[in-house]
């Protein structure tokens, strides 16, 4: 949305802005959510150009190369090479560290960077937002980042722009839509294992191992037990097996957040490794840091002898499972 705001509103004809969505196509399917909004929006997805898709670093050779990062101040470090065709940063956060030669900045006052593109467009050219699936887009945005307006860093304006863009969410109302979108994200019936494991993750690369080779460990956040994981599949092993391959990873951790029949929040691990050698020195290594992650045997049948499942047995963060990731791979705390 913000590309299109800086097309129609440049000055220049040498230049075309074209958004990158920064997954991988393949990945789309991951997030169902997505694909409902781009296609309740009739938006055709082929016409989208997704991380996979261009190589950035070719018009980068020939200097014609300029970078917009959206909610953040920093490339990516598969892209750091990248790092000098960044002349904006928009919606990034107060206090977060700027490239010296990026002139043009916008700290994010808003609590969704949607709010903030509404109030460009609601300024250069209001007309564009009486458009429903275009006021939708936006609404959904802010909807989902302010957690339907009640998060507390939700501000009077992001308020605002969500009753200035009402339009978009039709006959669902707001708090509709954002139910719709909520289940969408949680919706897992059509999902694979793969695109389940695809939802939310992450991996690190790590210092040279003892055998001379990286460490690429990938951490899956999902919103159900292991067990009803299991239900996906005929063969989890298999699958997860096959989804390690695909990312190129020596080990995958999946992290389980859920809460069982009595409302109580549970929390699960699932260890997965390419050599049971290598499992049993991450194991070594959790186990070193007990009270930081204590970790309860949990069986499941159908598992590799390089697969453990486990039981997190208190109420533990996900951020402290990456944090000990990072250090098992060498990565320096900040």
């Amino acid at each position: 949305m913000y590309s299109f705001y800086l097309n129609v509103t440049s000055e220049s004809d040498q230049f075309c802005t074209v958004p990158i969505i920064n997954i991988n196509r393949e990945n789309l399917g991951s997030h169902v959510e997505l694909k409902w909004l781009l296609d309740s929006c009739r938006i055709d997805q082929s016409s989208l150009i997704f991380a996979d898709e261009i190589d950035l670093s070719y018009y980068d050779l020939f200097g014609s190369l300029k970078i917009v990062l959206l909610k953040g101040s920093r490339i990516a470090i598969k892209q750091e090479k990248l790092k000098q065709a960044v002349v904006e940063n928009f919606h990034c956060r107060k206090g977060e560290t700027i490239y010296p030669w990026v002139k043009t900045v916008t700290t994010g006052e808003e609590s969704s960077c949607c709010t903030a593109i509404a109030d460009k467009f609601a300024r250069y050219s209001p007309e564009i937002l009486a458009s429903k699936s275009f006021s939708k887009l936006l609404l959904a945005g802010i909807l989902l980042d302010t957690a339907n307006l009640r998060d507390p860093h939700c501000t009077s304006k992001d308020k605002y722009m969500a009753s200035l863009l009402i339009n978009g969410a039709g006959r669902h109302g707001c708090n509709g839509l954002y139910q719709l979108l909520r289940y969408k994200m949680h919706d897992l019936s059509s999902l694979q294992v793969g695109d389940i494991l695809r939802k939310d993750f992450k991996k690190w690369t790590g210092q040279e191992s003892a055998d001379s080779r990286s460490v690429q460990i990938g951490m899956s956040c999902i919103g159900i037990s292991i067990g009803q994981l299991l239900s996906h599949a005929e063969n989890l092993a298999q699958e997860i097996t096959c989804f390690q391959l695909s990312e190129k990873l020596r080990a995958l951790i999946v992290v389980s957040g859920y809460y069982n029949d009595e409302k109580s929040f549970k929390r699960e691990v699932l260890i997965s490794t390419e050599s049971a050698k290598l499992l049993e020195s991450l194991l070594f290594f959790f186990d070193f840091n007990a009270s930081r992650l204590p970790l309860k045997s949990l069986p499941l049948p159908g598992l590799k002898n390089e697969m453990k499942a486990y039981e997190i047995d208190k109420i533990t963060s996900r951020k402290i499972v990456e944090h000990l990731i990072e250090e098992f791979v060498g990565i320096p705390k900040a």
